[in-house]
Formats: structure tokens, C-alpha cells, sequence
């Protein structure tokens, strides 16, 4: 029986997944400015995830993120409709964007957007989405 060396893969793992975690918080919180945004963070979040699932396996992929991926998405969508609606209660129309600036002890004048609160639910959402399509794709293989 041949069995595959896989040290290579497991070692830059650990790596690749570190970076790609950092850079998906990056774009999730520099979407409402920048390019980015909930959508593509999660993407970028759901790529790490499988590479770790990949490389380690199902069980120990699930001892790493033992989040229910499918609960995910119910809580994203919650989130960003809930977004939406907030505006109505200071009689505006749905989805409209405000902010204000917090002051935070490490990190200074910090700006806080309801366009953030959004991106989080589409990240959420996403996230859940595509892990469990892909989740449920390799179950059935």
C-alpha cells in the first residue's frame, strides 16, 4: 500500500491558513471603504477552512473550528437583515448606511458603520454556504 508523504503540505498549512485568516479580516473590515467587503471575506475564510481539512483531515479540522457551519447561516442572514431593518426605526429607508467614530484604548479613533454590521452577516452567511456545500459534496464521494 502507497501512502503519501504529506509533511510539506502540513508544514506550509499552518502558514498559508495564518495569512489567509489575517487577510480575510482585512478585507472584511476594509469593504465599506475599500475594495473587499463580507462576501469575498468569506470566501477567503472558507478557502483556509478547507485547506485545513485537507491537509489534517475531517476530525482534526473539526477539533480546530468546531463551529456547526450551517448554523451559520441562518445567524449571517439574521445579521444582515436585521442591518437593514435598523433603519426603519429611525425612519429611514431599508439598508440605509450611517457611522460614528469610537475612541478604542489600543487602537485610537476608529470608525463604526452599520456597513460593517452588514458585511459581517454576508460574511457569515457566505462562510456557512460554502463550507457546506463543499463539506456535503466530499461526504457523498
Amino acid at each position: 500500500m502507497y501512502k503519501t508523504n504529506d509533511l510539506i503540505l502540513r508544514a506550509t498549512t499552518s502558514l498559508i491558513v495564518f495569512i489567509l485568516l489575517g487577510f480575510a479580516v482585512y478585507l472584511l473590515f476594509a469593504g465599506h471603504n475599500m475594495p473587499g467587503g463580507g462576501f469575498v471575506g468569506g470566501l477567503v475564510t472558507s478557502g483556509a477552512i478547507i485547506l485545513l481539512y485537507m491537509a489534517y483531515g475531517e476530525e482534526t479540522a473539526r477539533r480546530i473550528f468546531p463551529v456547526n457551519f450551517r448554523m451559520l447561516i441562518p445567524i449571517g442572514l439574521s445579521v444582515a437583515a436585521l442591518t437593514g431593518i435598523g433603519a426603519f426605526l429611525f425612519k429611514q429607508p431599508f439598508l440605509t448606511h450611517t457611522f460614528g467614530y469610537a475612541h478604542l484604548p489600543l487602537l485610537g479613533k476608529v470608525e463604526l458603520a452599520t456597513a460593517t454590521l452588514f458585511d459581517i452577516g454576508v460574511y457569515l452567511t457566505v462562510l456557512g454556504v460554502t463550507i457546506t456545500i463543499i463539506l456535503n459534496v466530499n461526504e457523498r464521494e
